[in-house]
């Protein structure tokens, strides 16, 4: 009912940066919610932001004042600025989406996801 797209993704050495992005397409459902999970090898998943229908964000702990979520709602394009990166980053960041308005909670739609690796 949803397609997302990341990209984005790539290799870049510690304290540099990168910008996700997440484009919604052949979408039947009204979409409230977007998020960013990413899963590192032998780790598991972990919601990184999210924002909600009215603008809120969340963020995790680990990505607080490095990381900003902000989305162009008529677009249905969903970004993550990720500054200041460091080696425990490196993952697979995937793009997600519910019909809930609230950030938090689980997501229903996923996409493919786009792979970030941060050298030391």
């Amino acid at each position: 009912q949803v397609q997302l797209v990341e990209s984005g993704g790539g290799l870049v050495q510690a304290g540099g940066s990168l910008r996700l992005s997440c484009a919604a397409a052949g979408r039947t459902v009204t979409i409230g919610a977007m998020g960013w999970y990413r899963r590192a090898p032998g780790k598991e998943r972990e919601l990184v932001a999210g924002i909600s229908s009215v603008g809120s964000t969340y963020y995790a702990d680990s990505v607080k004042g490095r990381f900003t979520i902000f989305r162009d709602y008529a677009k249905d394009t969903l970004y993550l600025q990720m500054n200041s990166l460091k080696p425990e980053d490196t993952a697979m960041y995937y793009c997600a989406a519910k019909r809930q308005w609230e950030a938090t909670g689980s997501y229903d739609y996923w996409g493919q996801g786009t792979q970030v690796t941060v050298s030391s």
